[in-house]
Parts: C-alpha cells; sequence; structure tokens
C-alpha cells in the first residue's frame, strides 16, 4: 500500500507500484480535475506539480511518488484565487477547457521560478502543453498578468 501527499493530505492507495499517478489521482481518489489526454506524456493535460516541479501524471508511477509533495489542480489554490487562476478567468482564456487544467498547473510552476518571464522563456515552458482551440496568446497574456500580479503581492 503506497502513501501519497496530495493537496495537504495523506492518502493511501492499494495501487500496483507501475499504476500510473493518473489514474489514481481520477479514478482511486476522485480529483478529476487532472485530465488524460494522450497517455504518453506528450499534450500536458494531465500536468500535476511533484515537489514544485510540473510532471505528466501519465508517465509518473505511483511507486516512484511515495513521500513526494502531489499538488494537483483542485489543491493549487482551493479558492481558486491563485493569481493564475484569476488571470485565465480575467481573460477568459478558455474555450473547450480540457487542456487548461494541465495548463494553469504548467504555468504556476513557471511563475513559481520565475513570475517575470519572456515571451521566449514562456514558449519554451509552454511548449509541451497543447491546446486543441489555439488559445496559445490569450495564455500567454494571462501567464503575464498573473506575473505581474505576483510581483505587486510580493511587495
Amino acid at each position: 500500500m503506497a502513501q501519497l501527499k496530495i493537496n495537504g493530505k495523506s492518502y493511501f492507495v492499494d495501487s500496483a507500484a507501475d499504476t500510473p499517478l493518473l489514474w489514481v489521482l481520477r479514478e482511486d481518489l476522485k480529483l478529476t480535475g487532472t485530465k488524460f489526454g494522450c497517455g504518453g506524456g506528450y499534450c500536458g493535460c494531465c500536468t500535476v506539480h511533484i515537489n514544485g516541479e510540473a510532471m505528466r501524471s501519465c508517465r509518473i508511477r505511483v511507486g516512484d511518488v511515495e513521500n513526494a509533495i502531489i499538488t494537483t489542480i483542485e489543491g493549487l489554490d482551493p479558492a481558486s484565487n491563485h493569481p493564475v487562476q484569476e488571470a485565465w478567468l480575467d481573460l477568459q482564456v478558455p474555450q473547450c477547457g480540457y487542456c487548461q487544467s494541465g495548463q494553469i498547473m504548467q504555468a504556476a510552476a513557471l511563475l513559481a521560478e520565475n513570475n517575470s518571464p519572456d515571451d521566449e522563456e514562456i514558449e519554451i515552458s509552454m511548449r509541451g502543453n497543447l491546446c486543441r482551440c489555439m488559445t496559445y496568446k490569450r495564455i500567454k497574456a494571462a501567464i503575464k498578468k498573473a506575473g505581474k500580479t505576483m510581483r505587486e503581492r510580493s511587495v
């Protein structure tokens, strides 16, 4: 039985060590904000933070994250007041919305390391997160807005 630390809570899961974290999150723990996209780590829909780093949960095995600190979209800010979430809403980023939890988690990880990224840094960081609705301009604008909010709040 694996012990996982997710969104500030401890869970015991009875899954095989090689089970993808994505399926434990969605099926066992009912944390369905993390989406299944491709299953190969290429689209970014399943992005979560593991020890603060954005990672694809479809490629991470449960046995590899015991005692790691895992954050899903549900735990980024339970009140949805994270600057990235606020910017996403203010700028009406999503269309279909399917990829957005992964986009938000990737953007939050970027801004946690660099709250003033330039266009190239944003494009490099977000490159692996695909949006079939092509909202990339709004995503970039939201990241810049969230970074500005983070800088203002830290003063």
